[in-house]
Order: C-alpha cells, then sequence, then structure tokens
C-alpha cells in the first residue's frame, strides 16, 4: 500500500466509539508484552458458516485486528497497515469463544511479520483462563496466520491518537459491544451482480472502514469469502490468502472469481477484488480453498 495512496479527508475513518461490522464479536485483548497479544471472539449463530463453524471471514477479522497490535506496540509512533495476510484452518471451530495468539516475527524498516496461532476455547470465557489454557498446551490449535504489515506514518490513522497498544501492556483491554442484525454476510450490505462470475459489490462506509479510510481487511475476506461461496454453493470456505495492493478510494469494492480447481471434496478460487469507482483499480488478489459440504 502506498503512502501517497492516502487521502484521509475524502475517506471514512472509524474511532473506538464508532459502530462497526465487527461490533457484536464480543472483542476482548489482552497485550502480554510488546512482542505478543492475545484476543478472545464470541461465537454465536450470526457469526457461523452454512457448516455451523466460525466463519472465515470473521476469523480473518479477528486476526487482522490483533496482530496488528504488536507492531503497533514496537514501531510506535508509526502505524502499519495490512499487506499480506494467510489463514489455514485445521479443523472448523464450532463452540467456541475463539481465542487468537499472535507473536512477533520480525521487525524491518518498511515491513513487520506477525504469526497467529487460532484456537477453540471449548466453553473457556474468561481470558485469563484462557492464558493460563494455552501456556499450559491445553488447547490444541485449530488453524494458523501470518501477517506481513507495512509501516506508515502515524499521521495515515485520522484520529487514532487514543489508540496505543503499546500503554496496554498487561491490561484487559474491551472493544465496544453492541448488537448487530444479521449474519456475519449479510450484515454488510453486498450486492450480488451476477452469481455466476461471483461479482459482488461492498461500498465503503463507516461501517466497514478502519482507521486509515479504507474498507478493513477482514471485510474485504468476507466480499471475497462470500463471492467464493455464490460461485459454488454447497462449499464452505476454510483456507484464505490475500495480497491487499492498493486502499479503497472509492468504492464499491467489486469481486471477481476464477474456479481454479473443483474436485468431489474441495475446490479452490481466486478472487481478485477491485475499486469499481476508481476504474478498476485493483484492491487485493485473494485466494480461497473451500470444502464440500457436509465434512466428513
Amino acid at each position: 500500500m502506498s503512502e501517497n495512496s492516502i487521502s484521509t479527508s475524502q475517506r471514512p475513518s472509524v474511532s473506538m466509539n464508532q459502530r462497526t461490522f465487527t461490533a457484536d464479536f464480543g472483542l476482548t485483548s489482552l497485550q502480554l508484552s510488546k512482542e505478543r497479544a492475545i484476543m478472545r471472539a464470541d461465537l454465536h449463530d450470526k457469526l457461523r458458516n452454512d457448516a455451523g463453524a466460525a466463519a472465515l471471514g470473521m476469523l480473518t477479522t479477528v486476526v487482522d485486528i490483533v496482530t496488528s497490535t504488536p507492531p503497533l506496540a514496537v514501531c510506535s509512533p508509526d502505524w502499519v497497515a495490512t499487506q499480506d495476510l494467510s489463514i489455514h484452518t485445521a479443523e472448523p471451530l464450532t463452540e467456541g469463544p475463539i481465542v487468537v495468539d499472535t507473536h512477533l516475527v520480525r521487525v524491518g524498516k518498511k515491513t513487520v511479520h506477525v504469526a497467529a496461532q487460532i484456537f477453540d476455547g471449548r466453553g473457556s470465557s474468561g481470558l485469563e483462563e484462557l492464558v493460563a489454557a494455552l501456556d499450559d498446551g491445553a488447547l490444541q490449535p485449530a488453524g494458523r496466520g501470518l501477517v506481513t504489515f507495512v509501516r506508515l506514518p502515524r499521521a495515515a490513522a485520522a484520529g487514532s491518537g487514543y489508540y496505543n497498544p503499546s500503554e496496554w501492556v498487561g491490561a484487559i483491554h474491551e472493544f465496544p459491544r453492541e448488537h448487530i442484525d444479521g449474519s456475519i454476510y449479510s450484515r454488510l450490505g453486498m450486492r450480488t451482480l451476477d452469481a455466476r462470475a461471483g461479482v459482488l459489490e461492498l461500498d465503503l462506509t463507516p461501517f466497514v472502514a478502519n482507521m486509515i479510510g479504507t474498507i478493513q481487511g477482514g471485510a474485504q475476506a468476507l466480499l471475497a469469502e462470500h463471492a467464493a461461496h455464490t460461485v459454488l454453493p454447497g462449499f464452505v470456505a476454510t483456507d484464505f490468502q490475500a495480497h491487499y495492493l492498493s486502499q479503497v478510494k472509492v468504492g464499491p469494492a467489486r469481486s471477481h472469481v476464477t474456479v481454479v480447481r473443483e474436485t468431489k471434496d474441495h475446490a479452490i478460487v481466486d478472487v481478485r477484488l477491485v475499486d469499481a469507482g476508481a476504474d478498476d483499480q485493483v484492491l487485493a488478489l485473494t485466494t480461497v480453498t473451500l470444502r464440500r459440504l457436509p465434512f466428513s
């Protein structure tokens, strides 16, 4: 993402007090150190896919949020933006809560890399209880992720002065919580233009925007996931890889799906996201792996 592509005065930005599509995730985080952060999220019916498990786009959103806090803690006063993100799930997460444990891997002059492990909390609700279970090895990873962030001037994130993970070490941080109607897919208001080709649109609004004024990486992942499901009904997404190339300047974000492989039990699709209001500038190149229902 180019620093020169940022124009926060012309695009929506989001603050902690603003209602977003994540408001009913029940997000709670603990910054154990500047290099390690843990986040828990609720798992209820509005956040599940057709297999009854946590939707991949929901997992991607949580991973995107919590993996950003170690880079922000160690790179302060710089800001960071997601550049590449991959998630691979080993088994469906069905009970909850969702738990993501992140560790800083490498800090460079231009990029920062963070690893994530995803767990099913198996009914444990308290964050401190979950941390103890993680450290004791009582929870088995249900998925893994790796996220690369690019460093930006903090001025790129309008109104972010209050958001300082370096000051959160040792403290539990709760994100604003509010009821939201609709499933994780329907709440975003995505429009289907061509189901067979996976052409869907998602508007740039404060409901899906991040602090630098573009559509949040998790919301883009949900667009790609839903587009893949639209082209291949009867499949559910299990793995996701994204290269975020530019920021949404105008919107809507529009998806285009290419089926790479389809077999009896799985499929692989490429989903290209473009800014339909800015001459189809490419926003992200994503690959989604799906499994056919019902799971064996």
